[in-house]
């Protein structure tokens, strides 16, 4: 199993991404579920649709380890996929829930 990457100040380093995808039914579902079976876990998930409601903008919050790479690509694949961006862990869609992932 990979282990997380820590940054010098020994903090596990994070990942968010942000992940356009065509909005029906279940697809946060087959995103969340390609992570899940591969026992990779979702720190935090926000999907709220965008436009004229026909899309959907899911950004998971992750903990970065040696298969992130890999995800990302499979995640792209999928097919209501439209597009996949990688940032930073302290992307500010998360930055005001902070709090939450402190002891």
């Amino acid at each position: 199993m990979n282990a997380a990457k820590h940054n010098e100040t020994g903090v596990i380093s994070r990942a968010v991404l942000e992940i356009d995808v065509n909005n029906h039914p279940g697809v946060m579902s087959h995103v969340v579920g390609l992570f899940s079976r591969r026992a990779y876990n979702v720190e935090g998930i926000l999907c709220l649709p965008v436009g004229d409601r026909s899309r959907s903008r899911i950004w998971l919050l992750l903990d970065e380890d040696g298969r992130l790479a890999q995800m990302i690509k499979q995640v792209a694949k999928l097919e209501d996929v439209i597009s996949i961006r990688r940032h930073a862990g302290d992307h500010a869609v998360f930055g005001d829930m902070e709090g939450f992932f402190k002891p």
